[in-house]
């Protein structure tokens, strides 16, 4: 998937005002998204992007221990909005991100995360169905 398809799709699941917008969302999300990821699972996620979306999430430090509220929190922060909308936009991200990955990658993702986070996620959804 291009970059230009990505941040469109993101913008069309977010009904955000203009595509800058929908970029800040989504390298808050991806900047965010790999601080909680293992650094090896961050970069393979990395591989399957464009390179401008890529960036986000090869600069942050990876492996941290955090819930869906500190993961809301921080989107919020980067993507200058508040929480509620933090956690919209987080879900369309990954829903966009969820179509531009390999399906056996989505897996290793939703198994990465905790339940709350990888809720976000179709395959996370589905997953919480089958439970």
């Amino acid at each position: 998937m291009q970059h230009d398809e990505f941040i469109g799709k993101v913008q069309a699941l977010t009904r955000l005002p203009d595509r800058g917008t929908s970029e800040r969302a989504t390298r808050a999300v991806l900047s965010t998204l790999a601080e909680r990821l293992p650094a090896g699972l961050a970069g393979h996620v990395a591989a399957q992007l464009p390179p401008t979306l890529a960036a986000p999430m090869r600069q942050t430090v990876s492996g941290e221990r955090f819930d869906l509220t500190a993961f809301a929190g921080r989107i919020a922060g980067r993507a200058e909005t508040d929480e509620d909308a933090a956690v919209r936009e987080a879900a369309a991200v990954l829903e966009v991100l969820d179509a531009a990955l390999t399906p056996e990658l989505t897996e290793k993702l939703v198994a990465a995360l905790p339940r709350d986070i990888g809720g976000l996620l179709p395959a996370g959804r589905a997953a919480e169905d089958t439970d």
